[in-house]
């Protein structure tokens, strides 16, 4: 028998007269309805109480007039009766704590408790999860001889269950059952504690036990089936929910709405929205919650038309709208990015006068963050501080979801101070694993990559650290891949081989093959992509980026042609990607036939976007005249993106009146971009047209443009190093230059002549020399040098494109040096060995 173990051994009524319950005031009302007015209770007391304005005073009624003075043996039963009404309609109103008071009330009166009062008192325990309270009710149980009372039982199963303490409850359930006075609520109450605890498999393993004992009486009702059938769909096991509900159209039990709410819910949680679908139309009667299920799995699953075509009968039908509906048509607009549609539907669901909750206010704030709705964001955060982040008495685990939601907006909108300080306002402890998550994707995208390796680290390392989920690793692996940093790309690649990341190893695999391919290793990228089990459309594309941004066009193209052969889809970004990798490798004539036939042969009609990746080809081959023909043939109006390609083309093949065309452009498109004037001023100044570069310089000050600062970054053996434009403050600077000085000697002997065409300033010659080899990326490569043993790769990394003079400058010291140069700039990688790169001049 079941005895709980954290009371005295001789536990007593007066154990429960000591509990903190205030009793001088109660909120529940009593029943005056005739109908419970019976003929044993005597018309004059019946009369007294129905006069009773209030709670207090009913229960001064019953207390006064059947005190231990009345007579017991007459007025025991009839007692009983008005305190378990009293108890009963507190329960019944949600005052638990009342009820508790009444029923201790009630025993310091000396009145005993029967089968009718137990079940009440322990749902109020339940409800409060008051475990102590309601493990003395069970020892009170105990010793007034009900604990055979299968009404008591049930309670106790049920008390136990919504207190967490399964093994108490089951171990009251199976007593019953060998007692041999389980009915089916008994069952169906130990079904729905193992459901409050998400043990799916104990439901599924329960209901089995249930039809198998044969029993006429214990047969499964329809709150069986409610129990039972979210199990299934927690589980995915749509095949076990299908028999399921077959069961219940046996047993017609498919009428009840409850039944069939569940079962649609159990197929859309499976994915299997056509069985959902079939059950939801065939339904007789259907509430908000059959649609809300329909609504919620369509949205969930991406299939968002279908999702606002229910929405939408909903409103003609007249079916009243709830949060859950609101919430579901919400969260589907901002899962798509359509951020203004998500807020004019919240807008509207906030005149419909229906209160947001939770799942609410974070997919608004979803939508804000997908379009950089700042303002808007702002005035969603407002309303959560007015209308639950600062209520007494919420659950924490809701408010912190909000704040995430909160976070990962102003990250999105670029407002990283704001977001690192909702952050940092979380107690350590209370930060969870999303907390994270957001703060260091919103580094890695928005933000400064190195502060989110930081983070990253950080959350490994600290007293309370949270394990790192799939999302974790890819925002970690995505700020590697920002700053080209191998060394700790590989660390957390080992890491997730430790971990075992495998069901969402697509997933993370494919932010592996970007970061390596970004950080200069590109065969390490390959590597990852033949051992993948599975395989989406994004792991191919990621390869062949990688493979275009080396110059191994032939390779990418060869990744295209198994990517056809193995059945995946090509869309626009693909031809994207094979456009790019065209352009980079010099493959000109590839590249225009794929381009010529992507819409014949695959359907995929070619936008801006391609075009400017032609111009792009075209340009970077020196046929600046075709690739202005073909500007001038797009059957749309050219981005600024296609007028930065020609731009960037003309820098390069020197084109100075054709570079003044794409600037007038760019400038009737009001692009303000600080790259579009630096390449202008530095055309101009390759032309020594110093005036020219003078008033580019004097309309980027007047309109505010700021040209950003060149600057390099190489790995060093224990930390990455940045140079700037002449610095000398690194300590290893004299070294620096002196190692610098001599190497532009020995490859001058070699043939090497300064471009000074590079060195942007009007002075002489000689000083433009002098000016050169203060470039950010030769510092870098001379600590590279100065720091790496024999053999071992030099990375560097530069913000801008490199400078014509420094690719030179490299490509001779690559023959006089034991180190591969691998150089990213932000066009492409150049790897740089025995006088050669791997750009071919197609840079």
């Amino acid at each position: 028998m079941l005895v709980p173990s954290s009371l005295p051994p001789k536990l007593s009524e007066t154990t429960l007269l000591h509990f903190p319950f205030k009793t001088t005031s109660f909120f529940a009302f009593f029943s005056s309805s005739t109908s419970l007015l019976t003929a044993s209770v005597p018309s004059s007391f019946a009369h007294l109480l129905k006069q009773c304005k209030s709670c207090i005073k009913a229960k001064l009624v019953v207390t006064g007039a059947f005190s231990p003075s009345a007579d017991p043996t007459t007025w025991s039963s009839q007692v009983v009766f008005w305190w378990n009404n009293l108890i009963k309609r507190s329960v019944i109103l949600g005052h638990h704590v009342t009820a508790l008071a009444l029923f201790r009330e009630m025993l310091r009166l000396n009145w005993n408790p029967d089968g009718y009062t137990y079940p009440y008192v322990l749902k109020g325990c339940g409800e409060l999860q008051s475990l102590l309270f309601g493990e003395s009710v069970h020892a009170v149980i105990l010793t007034s001889g009900l604990d055979s009372n299968v009404f008591v039982c049930n309670g106790l199963i049920a008390m136990y269950g919504k207190c967490g303490m399964l093994g108490h409850a089951r171990q009251e359930f199976d007593e019953t059952v060998v007692r041999g006075i389980a009915d089916v609520i008994s069952w169906n109450s130990m079904a729905a504690a193992y459901v409050q605890k998400d043990e799916d498999r104990k439901v599924l393993d329960l209901f089995d036990s249930m039809v198998s004992s044969n029993n006429f009486e214990l047969r499964p009702d329809a709150v069986s089936l409610v129990n039972v059938l979210p199990a299934s769909a927690s589980l995915g096991a749509w095949k076990r929910g299908k028999q399921l509900h077959g069961y219940a159209i046996r047993r017609c039990l498919y009428e009840d709405v409850f039944v069939g709410n569940a079962i649609v819910d159990m197929y859309a949680k499976c994915k299997r929205l056509d069985d959902a679908n079939k059950v939801f139309e065939r339904m007789e009667v259907k509430d908000v919650v059959s649609w809300n299920a329909l609504v919620t799995a369509y949205s969930q699953i991406g299939q968002f038309d279908e999702a606002l075509g229910l929405f939408k009968r909903m409103r003609e039908e007249k079916i009243e709208l709830n949060v859950v509906t609101w919430s579901a048509v919400i969260a589907g607009y901002a899962q798509r990015d359509l951020g203004y549609e998500a807020l004019d539907v919240f807008k509207e669901m906030m005149l419909s006068a229906a209160e947001p909750n939770v799942i609410t206010l974070v997919s608004v704030l979803s939508g804000c963050a997908a379009i950089g709705a700042l303002l808007q964001g702002k005035e969603t955060h407002c309303y959560a501080i007015k209308r639950m982040l600062s209520l007494e008495g919420r659950n924490p685990e809701e408010d912190l979801m909000v704040i995430n939601a909160l976070i990962d907006m102003y990250a999105k909108c670029k407002e990283m101070k704001i977001a690192q300080t909702m952050f940092d306002s979380i107690d350590r402890r209370d930060r969870n694993v999303v907390t994270w998550t957001v703060m260091i994707g919103g580094y890695a995208q928005h933000g400064d990559a190195n502060d989110a390796l930081e983070l990253f680290s950080a959350m490994l390392k600290y007293e309370y650290f949270v394990i790192p989920n799939a999302y974790t690793i890819s925002c970690a692996l995505v700020a590697c891949a920002r700053l080209s940093s191998l060394k700790i790309g590989r660390q957390i690649h080992a890491y997730v081989l430790r971990q075992g990341y495998e069901p969402t190893m697509v997933f993370v695999a494919n932010c592996l093959i970007d970061m390596y391919a970004k950080s200069g290793d590109a065969d390490a990228a390959r590597v990852v992509f033949d051992n993948m089990s599975q395989r989406n459309t994004v792991s191919w594309t990621s390869l062949m980026t990688g493979y275009g941004m080396h110059g191994r066009g032939a390779e990418a193209l060869q990744i295209f042609d198994e990517m056809r052969g193995a059945g995946f889809p090509i869309d626009g970004v693909t031809f994207l990607v094979v456009l790019y990798a065209c352009s980079h490798s010099g493959m000109v004539d590839q590249g225009m036939n794929y381009f010529n036939n992507m819409n014949g042969d695959f359907g995929v009609v070619p936008g801006a976007e391609h075009y400017a990746c032609m111009v792009d080809l075209l340009g970077r081959a020196g046929r600046l005249d075709e690739a202005m023909k073909l500007i001038e043939d797009m059957p749309m109006e050219p981005t600024s993106v296609v007028w930065v390609a020609l731009l960037s083309a003309c820098r390069v093949h020197k084109n100075v009146d054709l570079a003044e065309h794409a600037a007038a452009k760019l400038s009737e498109l009001e692009s303000d971009n600080d790259g579009s004037y630096t390449l202008m001023s530095n055309i101009y100044a390759n032309a020594r047209r110093w005036k020219d570069v003078a008033q580019v310089r004097s309309l980027m000050k007047h309109s505010g443009i700021r040209k950003r600062p060149g600057c390099s970054w190489v790995q060093g053996k224990k930390e990455t190093v940045t140079f700037f434009v002449g610095d000398r403050s690194h300590p290893m600077s004299e070294k620096i230059y002196n190692l610098l000085e001599d190497l532009i000697h020995r490859i001058k002997a070699m043939g090497y002549i300064p471009e000074t065409s590079f060195a942007l300033h009007d002075v002489d010659d000689e000083e433009k020399g002098d000016l050169l080899v203060e470039h950010s990326e030769k510092l870098a490569l001379a600590y590279g040098i100065l720091t790496s043993a024999p053999g071992v790769p030099i990375r560097i990394t530069k913000n801008l494109r490199v400078c014509g003079d420094c690719h030179t400058a490299m490509t001779y010291i690559s023959k006089i040096i034991e180190h591969e140069i691998i150089l990213r700039d932000s066009s492409r990688f150049h790897h740089i060995k025995n006088g050669s790169c791997s750009c071919r001049g197609f840079w």
